[in-house]
């Protein structure tokens, strides 16, 4: 049994579907639970927020890509280490257990929230569709009422974002809603200097993944760009029309965007299993200790880092996926396929996309900038996406926008309700 369907734990059922298919092994089934009937490629969110990318084009079909894996679409609530069962949930079913000879948690992570008086209630998150969706559509719709606003006040309140979380995934949505914000701006005769966007973080530097040098050509172009930073500064208050910063500083706005950082899955805590930083401690084979026939991967697992001894690895797409190929084969060596092997990979860098004309990123220490960066980030995601029509029309979609304008239709497609972080991410609101 696969609990989760993302990065690792999709790639690990594609790949043991293969390897036990290659043995002739057909005494095995393997069952994948999830509360979503497809696979995200998370890091195009930013794309789908900015309306650069439609949502249809980043979900990956389970039932066409893994035909041979039994899908129970529910949510994992509990395990049961001593009955070897997992409890699920689901829309259409009463609670129900599932037993497993083999479990493989990948539930992946939920966004990381604090204790800041109206953050659950007036934030949203970018770790789903729905809330990638949510965060174009309300930045639209501020804008239109903005411009039918007769108070100042009310009316500059309404063309303000916060993102709050510098690291790449805000500073990537950051770049693509000011894009939108300026094609709005554009076809609709406002001025752009108008729209105002702040970014916000408690670290010292922008991007510090991408290195000290890169970092400082991504602070040059958002502010050329008319984005606002705010370095070692976050949140103190949110409330419906204005948040408090650190500092003390009121910012009116209808718009905020929280991203920075992720927790563990909520299903992690009903196991009472040693955690780091949020995630479930693992061996350099993936595995539980104590718990030989449970493994871990991706966001859920605090998985040891082979290259740099005493870290554990950062919770990024390209481990995940990686961690998947070496779940499937360790998982078909339990059941007595192969031979196991231990997770070791070099990270080989990031690309980061930051709107039209520009990207940062650093392929295996490579420091690049501008346009040879944006070919590198687009190249690199549109191969990672794992199926062929979404490649495609992913392909086409970068194609056309290259000689059309980003289009501006609200479609009302998710509210804020079916957005917050409880509905659309699953966490209770005790966290």
């Amino acid at each position: 049994m696969i609990v989760g369907s993302g990065f690792a734990g999709f790639t690990c059922a594609r790949r043991l579907c293969r390897t036990l298919a290659r043995r002739g092994e057909r005494d095995v089934e393997i069952v994948l639970v999830t509360p979503n009937d497809y696979m995200l490629y998370t890091p195009l969110l930013p794309d789908v927020a900015g309306g650069l990318i439609d949502p249809r084009f980043v979900v990956i079909s389970l039932a066409d890509s893994l035909p041979k894996v039994r899908l129970v679409v529910a949510t994992a609530e509990s395990v049961d280490l001593a009955k070897k069962t997992v409890t699920v949930t689901s829309q259409h079913h009463a609670p129900r257990e599932l037993s497993y000879d083999k479990l493989v948690l990948t539930p992946g992570s939920v966004t990381r929230l604090f204790d800041v008086p109206g953050l659950a209630e007036h934030a949203r998150g970018l770790k789903t569709v729905a809330e990638a969706l949510y965060l174009r559509e309300q930045l639209l719709r501020q804008l239109e009422l903005a411009d039918h606003e007769d108070d100042p006040e009310v009316r500059r309140a309404r063309r303000t974002v916060v993102v709050v979380g510098a690291s790449y995934a805000g500073t990537e949505l950051i770049a693509q809603l000011r894009a939108l914000a300026d094609t709005y701006a554009d076809r609709r005769g406002v001025d752009r200097s108008e729209i105002r966007f702040l970014l916000l973080d408690t670290a010292e530097r922008v991007m510090p993944e991408v290195g000290e040098k890169l970092g400082d050509k991504v602070l040059e172009v958002l502010r050329a760009r008319g984005v606002e930073i705010r370095l070692e500064t976050t949140l103190s208050e949110l409330t419906e029309d204005h948040v408090v910063l650190t500092d003390g500083t009121v910012v009116p706005t209808h718009t905020v965007a929280w991203v920075t950082g992720v927790t563990g899955a909520p299903v992690l805590s009903t196991l009472d299993l040693p955690m780091e930083r949020g995630r479930l401690v693992v061996d350099e084979y993936l595995r539980v200790p104590g718990h030989p026939d449970v493994f871990a991967a991706g966001d859920a697992a605090a998985v040891p880092d082979l290259t740099a001894p005493g870290q554990i690895t950062p919770p990024t797409a390209q481990h995940a996926g990686r961690q998947g190929r070496t779940l499937a084969r360790n998982v078909a060596a339990a059941l007595g396929v192969g031979a196991a092997a231990p997770y070791k990979h070099k990270d080989m860098g990031l690309v980061v996309d930051l709107g039209p004309g520009f990207a940062v990123a650093n392929p295996l220490g490579i420091r690049l900038a501008g346009l040879p960066a944006k070919i590198v980030a687009r190249a690199y995601h549109t191969y990672a996406v794992p199926r062929g029509v979404n490649r495609w029309a992913i392909t086409l979609t970068y194609l056309t926008n290259a000689v059309t304008p980003r289009p501006l239709s609200m479609l009302g497609l998710v509210s804020p309700e079916e957005a917050s972080f409880g509905v659309s991410e699953g966490i209770p609101a005790d966290r």
